[in-house]
């Protein structure tokens, strides 16, 4: 597997300030906010990218407008990080993305994101259940992705996926389709947490 493999080790975390609206919110934004501190010239990998910033929060109508648009309901620990802890910004890599972004035909997962925005696709459910090889490992040309949103990018045309609906809803999937297909990742909260303890 090429790249990065910390968030493969992510464990279940207990979740401090947690609401019965969604998960804890202080642990994520306090960590954010010390590994800024530490890192005041940006050298930490991404780093440059997102300034271990967090973009404002969404409000509870604009998440279920998003919904409405493209038919599902986002899985739980993404929905309260959308509301109590940021809509993208710091995160793994070169950082996470807004949840509506539109990307610029030059960036790299202009492509990928757009795919997310097709009529059906993100309420079509994930039919993975586990690792999945892709046509790079002369694996199936069946590589399909519905249900999923690019919410990073990992570089080297690879891509970190939430799975919207389907079995698996709420995982964080590593896309790698030109080489190690499709890997399944920890809950979302988990994989973001791991992400900071990797900074610390």
């Amino acid at each position: 597997m090429r790249g990065n493999t910390w968030w493969k080790r992510a464990r279940p975390v207990v979740r401090p300030a947690a609401t019965e609206a969604g998960r804890g919110t202080a642990l994520p934004c306090a960590r954010v906010r010390r590994a800024a501190a530490g890192d005041p010239g940006l050298q930490r990998f991404g780093a440059q990218d997102h300034a271990h910033r967090l973009r404002p929060c969404l409000a509870e109508h604009e998440i279920r407008g998003y919904e409405l648009e493209y038919g599902v309901r986002l899985p739980e620990s993404c929905r309260s990080f959308l509301t109590d802890v940021a809509d993208g910004g710091a995160g793994p890599y070169s950082g996470l993305y807004r949840l509506a972004d539109r990307l610029d035909e030059e960036r790299a997962a202009h492509d990928e994101r757009a795919e997310g925005r097709r009529p059906g696709f993100l309420a079509t459910p994930f039919p993975r259940l586990r690792a999945f090889d892709g046509p790079g490992k002369n694996g199936s040309q069946d590589y399909s992705v519905s249900g999923t949103l690019v919410v990073a990018e990992a570089g080297r045309g690879m891509y970190l996926r939430l799975v919207v609906t389907g079995e698996c809803a709420g995982q964080v999937w590593l896309d790698d389709r030109d080489w190690g297909g499709l890997s399944p990742g920890p809950d979302f909260y988990d994989w973001y947490t791991a992400w900071l303890e990797s900074t610390a």
